[in-house]
């Protein structure tokens, strides 16, 4: 499979395809006319490409470039990312809430305890400055 991108570029997708366990044959290709503007080569060429992923549904699509094979190096890239999107999401949620609980467990420093406390005790003399005030009218 050839496309007008440079070598690196395929490269790194490929590897990105490696580390999300992702094969070539678990794409669907179709290749259909782009819509917009463009005239002939849009209402005569099929140039917009759409991949789906078929064991997840996901969809990607590409008309950007007047090229067919550069709009399919385009669309893979952009499904691969939203795979990747979509199973790092659950891992980092997961990791988010385990972050969170640690946080709300863990014991306050001293400065930040007293920084507390001073702000309670400047809230309560505050407070207590309202009362006297009341009782004078």
């Amino acid at each position: 499979m050839q496309y007008p991108v440079s070598p690196s570029k395929i490269r790194l997708l490929q590897n990105k395809m490696a580390a999300l366990g992702l094969r070539e044959w678990e794409f669907d290709e179709t290749f259909v006319r782009a819509s917009g503007a463009g005239g002939q080569n849009v209402n005569k060429v099929a140039t917009c490409v759409v991949i789906r992923h078929v064991p997840t549904g996901l969809e990607a699509r590409s008309q950007k470039e007047r090229s067919q094979a550069l709009n399919r190096f385009l669309a893979k890239r952009a499904l691969v990312d939203k795979i990747e999107a979509v199973r790092l999401g659950r891992a980092s949620r997961i990791r988010q809430e385990v972050e969170k609980i640690r946080r709300q467990k863990r014991k306050r420093s001293k400065r930040a305890k007293q920084k507390m406390l001073a702000d309670k005790t400047r809230h309560s003399e505050k407070k207590a400055l309202r009362s006297s005030v009341r009782d004078y009218t």
